[in-house]
């Protein structure tokens, strides 16, 4: 009988473990992922850096809808949806990015325009004086 009495309580043992692990299992799996800080982080700094730039009077729309994206990224995280969070922290970054190089660009094409302006100046005053002689 003590046999038979052992290999229950062994059974029983075993079950109880094997129970025990798997609830400890799913309890870990179940805990919320971490939010995505860095992502988060980079794309408040690209947002920051394109403001700074004054891309908001060359590029409105690309930091509007940058400013979008981490905003819908902050709500994932309230949300606790950090994947979700981490693509929209992603996609505010590139559009911060663009932003910025939208703006320089449209600085650059401005600075282009005031050379031209000034050069063709300089060619009529050099076409009066040379006329002049």
């Amino acid at each position: 009988m003590k046999k038979h009495t052992i290999r229950q309580a062994a059974e029983r043992c075993s079950f109880f473990i094997t129970v025990l692990l798997t609830t400890l299992t799913l309890a870990a799996c179940a805990s919320a992922p971490l939010p995505p800080t860095e992502s988060l982080n980079m794309a408040s700094d690209a947002i920051a850096n394109a403001e700074q730039a004054q891309a908001r009077r060359y590029a409105g729309a690309e930091l509007e809808e940058a400013n979008r994206y981490l905003e819908n990224a902050n709500k994932a995280v309230e949300a606790e949806k950090m994947s979700e969070a981490d693509r929209l922290a992603k996609q505010a970054r590139v559009a911060a990015e663009l932003a910025m190089a939208r703006t320089e660009v449209a600085k650059a094409a401005a600075i282009n325009r005031e050379m031209g302006r000034s050069a063709k100046a300089l060619d009529e005053e050099l076409q009066r004086q040379g006329d002049q002689q």
